[in-house]
């Protein structure tokens, strides 16, 4: 792993990428570990526990960047909508158990090309996005 200064520059643009994308810091996080020679099962390990602070941290912009804006949804704070948040926390508690013993199951080889296969359709939904907007 890099340094002090080096991981602080990786998790600043981590952070700012998961922000601008809208998604968890694990899909650019869980590659530059492995990069680093991170063992894949500590790369997503440590990838689940870092979702958070990152997630708060965007949760906090998306509050105050939207807190002008008129004709939100009810139960609105600036960008964040109570019951999508409420649903996604929920399902998120009671499915972290199922995927860490999935990705402890799997081997090495097959838990790197499922995760690969997932940033795939990742980049393939936001390409999309992207050319129909």
């Amino acid at each position: 792993m890099p340094g002090f200064q080096g991981l602080l520059g990786a998790g600043g643009l981590i952070g700012l990428l998961s922000g601008l994308v809208g998604a968890g810091g694990g899909f650019i996080s869980v590659p530059f570990m492995a990069w680093c020679n991170v063992a894949i099962h500590n790369a997503v390990a440590t990838s689940a526990a870092l979702g958070f602070p990152i997630a708060l941290a965007n949760v906090a912009g998306y509050i105050v960047s939207g807190q002008n804006v008129q004709n939100l949804p009810d139960y609105s704070f600036g960008y964040l909508w109570l019951p999508a948040l409420v649903v996604i926390a929920v399902c998120s508690v009671l499915m972290a158990p199922v995927g860490a013993s999935t990705a402890h199951k799997l081997p090495v080889k097959q838990l790197k090309r499922v995760f690969a296969s997932v940033l795939y359709l990742l980049a393939a939904y936001m390409l999309y996005k992207g050319l129909a907007a």
